[in-house]
C-alpha cells in the first residue's frame, strides 16, 4: 500500500546548521523532500548524514536555518509554543531508547500521553482505560498490561513503546531505529505492527534505520541521505517482514562473504 499522494511532511530547501563559520558543514543542506500521507517512509544514510536533524525538524525539536519544514499544513518553524504543543500531539514518537518509566506498570506507561494531555482534552479513567487496553492488544500485548518493564523483553519493551506512542492515535509517527538492538524474530513483531498501524489506523510512518533489510521489509519509498545532502529518493522493491533472514541466516551471510 502507498500513499495518498498528498503530502503531510514537506522540506522546502531545508539547511540546518549546529555550528557556525564558513567551514562549518551543515547538518541538512538545501533539502527539498516531500512524504506522502499512509506511506512507510524510509530514512537511511550513514552516521552524521542528518537522519536525527530531519526528525527534530519534523517534531519541532529544532528549527531550520533557512528553508521551511511544514507538517500537516502547518509551518512548524512560524509555530509558538501552543502551537507545537498541538502539532506534537498528532505526532507519536519512538526513540532508539525507549525510556519506559520502571515504577509504572505496562498500562500505565501507555497511558501517560492521554494524562498529560490538556485538561479539556483528557478522557474520561474509563475511557482512558478502554483506549490503553486497545491498543495494547493492537501491539499483541494486552496479556502484560500489569506488568512492570523489568518484567519484559527488549522487543517487549520497544512495542509498549510503540503503544504508547499511539495510543492517542496520532495521524504521524517518527520512529529512530525501533528495531536497532533486536533479534530477528522480535525485529519482525516490531515491523508488523508499524505495518498495521499504517494499514489499519491510517498513521504515516516514517522509519530511521541503518537495516536496509527493514526498509526493504517495509518502507514504500526511502530517502538516502549523505553529509546532510539528499542523493536520492527511491522506491523500494518490498519484500515482507516476515520472510527476514533468521539470525543464522544473517550470521553465515555476514561471515562466510
Amino acid at each position: 500500500m502507498h500513499a495518498s499522494g498528498t503530502a503531510i511532511i514537506a522540506l522546502a530547501g531545508v539547511t540546518k546548521r549546529y555550528r557556525r563559520g564558513d567551514d562549518a558543514r551543515p547538518a541538512l543542506d538545501a533539502v527539498d523532500l516531500s512524504i506522502d500521507r499512509g506511506e512507510i517512509f524510509g530514512v537511511i544514510g550513514e552516521s552524521g548524514a542528518g537522519k536525527s536533524t530531519l526528525l527534530q525538524l519534523v517534531n519541532g525539536l529544532t528549527t531550520a536555518d533557512a528553508g521551511t519544514v511544514t507538517v500537516a499544513g502547518r509551518d512548524v518553524g512560524g509555530l509558538g509554543r501552543r502551537g507545537l504543543r498541538e502539532l506534537r500531539r498528532d505526532i507519536g514518537v519512538v526513540f532508539q531508547g525507549i525510556h519506559l518509566l520502571s515504577n509504572r506498570t505496562v498500562a500505565a506507561n501507555v497511558a501517560l500521553p492521554l494524562q498529560l494531555a490538556p485538561r479539556a482534552q483528557r478522557q474520561s479513567r474509563q475511557e482512558e482505560a478502554r483506549a490503553v487496553a486497545e491498543i495494547l492488544e493492537f501491539v499483541g500485548l494486552g496479556h502484560r498490561a500489569h506488568h512492570y518493564p523489568a518484567q519484559l523483553s527488549g522487543g517487549e519493551r520497544q512495542r509498549v513503546g510503540l503503544a504508547r506512542a499511539l495510543v492517542g492515535r496520532p495521524s504521524l509517527l517518527l520512529c529512530d531505529e525501533p528495531t536497532s538492538s533486536l533479534d530477528t524474530t522480535t525485529t519482525a513483531e516490531v515491523l508488523r505492527v508499524l505495518a498495521r498501524a499504517r494499514d489499519e489506523l491510517g498513521t504515516t510512518v516514517v522509519v530511521i534505520t541503518h537495516d536496509l533489510d527493514v526498509v526493504k521489509a517495509i518502507c514504500d519509498r526511502a530517502a538516502l541521505l549523505e553529509r546532510g545532502a539528499l542523493r536520492e529518493v527511491l522506491t523500494v522493491a518490498r519484500s515482507d517482514y516476515r520472510s527476514l533472514p533468521s539470525y543464522a541466516e544473517q550470521v553465515r551471510r555476514e561471515l562466510q562473504a
